[in-house]
């Protein structure tokens, strides 16, 4: 089978939509060409997902034949994003079936809909998307840009690497915590286990530790040393394992000052990867576009979406710390103090932090895109 030439503009009625609601024992498949009033619904539950994919194409093909369907029509194929990521979309294509994935977050729901939740109506929800947005209607759901294998596990090589610098800051929060207990207040930083192996660790008075504690802290100890080094051999080849384009991307947000190297990789990996449009599209994709009630008398803030990706978000808001602490001259960040005043409290302040986060993802795509530096915004030195 070749590949079909992708062709959105082609009407709705000339194609078979496939919709899947994948869960973790079975794939719900739902299928239209638009000539019925009711679309096909299919159950495929073989133990191995692979095996599922098969029975999907089998039935793909059944229905086309039992629909009598022309050659030329085209076969589309739709799914959320999740677990499962894109090795759905990947294998399809490789069989010459267009796969589209689209931002769950993004699909519109009536609120005669939200009553009921199955994995039928889902599909049929998700498959009567497909031929809208394939006829033209492309506000009613998102289709992701899919990256290629290459650059999605860069992106989990990055995520490894902040999993392991979580993980090394518990271990130390363990050992600091344990240590506490007998009334020692030494700092758990630097060479922790030298410290505990040469007996300079005590507790209260200047007692030893208890035998069971020291054994304890030793294994944390161990522990901590694995996830170091795992953490240093990443760190290593993180940058010289990244696509050139990437290398580029990320070095032109190094040149702002607030902004690192990891933190740019990550931002360039997890973000702008993808191509956006506009600066709405940008503070939808992470999450932090406010979220307003506004009906009768009624008005009130509900906070921002908290949709999409939670790594980036979590993220720009520690870049939006920095950039307040590094480039107190921006409009950014003079906005900030402008916004807390004197004694503003501990909620308005995060409140602020995640209005300037979104200013800011803002802010460095139109820099990334446009080559427009932040208003007020340095420049590192260049070295020669």
């Amino acid at each position: 089978m070749q590949p079909t030439r992708t062709n959105y503009s082609t009407p709705s009625d000339d194609v078979l939509s496939v919709a899947l609601e994948l869960s973790k024992s079975s794939w719900k498949i739902a299928l239209q060409d638009g000539k019925r009033e009711n679309p096909a619904i299919k159950t495929v539950n073989a133990e191995i997902p692979e095996h599922r994919l098969q029975q999907l194409i089998d039935e793909i093909e059944r229905v086309r034949s039992k629909w009598a369907l022309a050659s030329e029509t085209r076969t589309v194929v739709l799914y959320e994003a999740g677990q499962d990521g894109f090795w759905i979309a990947r294998a399809l294509a490789r069989l010459g079936i267009e796969a589209l994935v689209c931002d769950p977050a993004s699909m519109q729901v009536s609120r005669h809909a939200r009553r009921a939740k199955t994995d039928r109506l889902d599909a049929i929800k998700l498959v009567n998307s497909l031929r809208r947005w394939l006829a033209g209607e492309r506000d009613c759901m998102r289709v992701i840009r899919q990256p290629s294998v290459e650059a999605e596990a860069q992106r989990h090589h990055v995520r490894d690497r902040g999993e392991l610098q979580k993980e090394a800051m518990q271990h130390r929060d363990r050992i600091r915590k344990l240590l506490r207990t007998v009334g020692c207040w030494d700092s758990a930083d630097g060479d922790i286990a030298g410290r505990l192996a040469h007996g300079e660790l005590r507790a209260y008075g200047g007692a030893a530790l208890p035998l069971q504690l020291r054994d304890r802290l030793q294994r944390e100890c161990q522990r901590l040393a694995l996830v170091e080094q795992q953490f240093a051999v990443i760190e290593k080849e993180l940058i010289k394992q990244l696509p050139a384009p990437v290398q580029e991307r990320a070095a032109k947000l190094q040149r702002l000052k607030a902004v690192g190297k990891v933190g740019a990789v990550r931002l360039v990996l997890e973000l702008f990867w993808r191509r956006f449009q506009n600066r709405r599209q940008v503070g939808a994709c992470v999450g932090l576009v406010p979220q307003p009630y506004d009906s009768g008398n009624s008005h009130a803030d509900q906070g921002i979406s908290k949709q999409g990706n939670r790594r980036v978000r979590s993220l720009l808001i520690e870049m939006a710390w920095f950039w307040l602490r590094y480039q107190p001259g921006s409009t950014i960040s003079r906005w900030y103090a402008q916004r807390i005043g004197d004694g503003k409290s501990k909620r308005g302040k995060r409140v602020a932090i995640v209005a300037v986060a979104r200013r800011l993802v803002i802010a460095l795509w139109r820099y990334l895109e446009h080559d427009v530096v932040p208003d007020g915004a340095a420049l590192k030195l260049q070295r020669n």
